[in-house]
């Protein structure tokens, strides 16, 4: 696997927990990262501030993806400050439990979050940083979705809709953007995060046990695989690629 050393990645949602293995993995590989968070400034600040020495400094920037001109200040300040953007990471996102019978406690309010933030979200950040991105030739831009996509179970119908609208976005910017942006999706099944530790135990294990490899997938193992795509599986674009350990099998 080559090293991302001189290269500049920017994480959406870089404080949470996949977002937070994302990034300590792009900066083990030499990446200078740029934790992109919306309301978590000072645990943003404190991950980048622990990440591993690269060639720039790391950096805690507000990435609010609902806010298109935010995103635009955004982006010009990642230029300001290094000229280039070679990884995007669209690792913000929004759901909530609503079992997918009861259809009236998917109110518009809840709708619209999911739908703002999962798919405009990834949209606006893509639309403000594929200028930069494009200047070295050689960019890649990594959504982080879900097998929800494809198998519709999930926290609620809406995420699963918004991860299916976010796979065929990747399809479609794929074409759009290449051959100097590459573009793909990491599709995890159930993530063994905290958000997913503080649900019933009896329920967790249950999704454990459905699954072939018995178990629930790490952070660690969805970020190593975006750090796959951007080190090892360089013709990959338009794809995704589920880290699920075989969970529609079960």
């Amino acid at each position: 696997m080559k090293s991302l050393a001189n290269r500049v990645a920017l994480v959406t949602g870089g404080a949470g927990g996949i977002g937070t293995a994302v990034c300590e993995e792009l900066a083990a590989f030499g990446a200078t990262v740029v934790v992109g968070y919306r309301n978590s400034r000072e645990s943003a600040e404190a991950l980048a501030g622990r990440l591993p020495r690269s060639s720039f400094s790391h950096a805690a920037l507000r990435a609010p993806v609902t806010d298109s001109i935010a995103l635009g200040e955004l982006a010009a300040e990642v230029d300001r400050r290094y000229g280039r953007c070679d990884i995007l990471v669209n690792c913000a996102g929004t759901t909530r439990f609503v079992p997918h019978s009861r259809l009236d406690e998917l109110d518009d309010t809840l709708i619209d979050e999911i739908l703002a933030t999962n798919v405009r979200g990834a949209f606006a950040t893509v639309r403000a940083l594929y200028p930069l991105m494009g200047r070295g030739g050689d960019a890649l831009i990594v959504n982080i979705s879900s097998i929800a996509a494809f198998t519709a179970m999930g926290s609620n119908i809406m995420y699963c809709a918004s991860k299916a609208a976010l796979d065929n976005m990747t399809k479609s910017l794929a074409r759009a953007l290449a051959p100097e942006i590459r573009v793909v999706s990491v599709s995890p099944g159930l993530v063994d995060t905290e958000f997913v530790r503080k649900m019933d135990k009896a329920w967790h294990d249950e999704q454990a046990e459905r699954t072939p490899l018995k178990r629930l997938a790490t952070p660690q193992e969805i970020a190593r695989t975006v750090v796959a795509m951007a080190t090892s599986l360089t013709f990959a674009t338009g794809v995704v690629v589920p880290i699920d350990g075989g969970r529609p099998l079960g």
